[in-house]
């Protein structure tokens, strides 16, 4: 009887130690026969995620890109403006420069032309002073009469007689024949008669003078003189 019970203990044993390394290996088998599915389903997932990071990558360059086209663009639009800003000034002390050398012609040409002005008006002055003012005038009825432009009354109210003094510097200035002549009121007057030499070197710079109409013709007189008058013809 003990003999029985050893051997079917031994028997059991025997089965169970064989039973449990199969099912061990069926275990195993099975857990291996799930992990393949899961590492599948990571591995499917994997490229996935490697797109979407590539995506990510692509769109951080593509703004970083555009970031630096439009920080170049705006350096090349500041550039463009700080180029034209300097032409436009280099443009316009360039004007200035020509403005003033334009500016400074012109006042050296009037300047000669007020020193050619000045010496011809000098030179047919004089050349009509007399030393014999007595003898060598005439007046007008002297002379046969007035015959040239008579101012009509308005204009001669307004512009001519005692109470309208005048200075001849400045005015417009001609030598017509030899004889002065200015322009006073429109109207251009010659003088046909010499003046005195008492008379002062410059008395057509510094005196003044008035135009009047008596004894049928026009005179100049000066106020510092005014006993002499000096025979004079008006035309437009």
């Amino acid at each position: 009887m003990n003999a029985t019970k050893v051997t079917s203990t031994a028997i059991l044993s025997l089965l169970l130690g064989i039973c449990a390394p199969a099912y061990a290996q069926h275990e195993q088998q099975g857990e291996k026969q799930d992990h393949p599915q899961q590492e599948s389903k990571h591995e499917q997932a994997k490229p996935e995620q490697q797109h979407t990071q590539q995506q990510q990558h692509a769109q951080q360059q593509q703004r970083q890109d555009q970031n630096k086209q439009q920080q170049h663009a705006q350096q090349q639009q500041r550039h463009d403006q700080d180029k034209q800003q300097q032409h436009a000034q280099q443009q316009q002390r360039q004007d200035q420069n020509d403005r003033r050398q334009h500016a400074q012609q012109r006042g050296n040409e009037r300047h000669q032309h007020t020193q050619e002005q000045q010496r011809v008006q000098h030179s047919a002055w004089h050349e009509h002073r007399s030393q014999r003012w007595d003898s060598d005038h005439r007046n007008w009825q002297q002379r046969g009469g007035y015959h040239g432009y008579r101012i009509p009354d308005d204009r001669y109210r307004g512009y001519f007689g005692r109470d309208h003094g005048f200075r001849i510097y400045g005015l417009p200035f001609l030598v017509v024949s030899g004889y002065p002549r200015f322009q006073y009121q429109g109207y251009w007057i010659s003088l046909v008669d010499p003046w005195p030499e008492y008379w002062g070197n410059d008395w057509y710079d510094n005196d003044d003078v008035y135009v009047t109409y008596a004894d049928n013709g026009y005179y100049l007189y000066n106020r510092r003189y005014p006993n002499v008058a000096i025979a004079i013809s008006i035309s437009m």
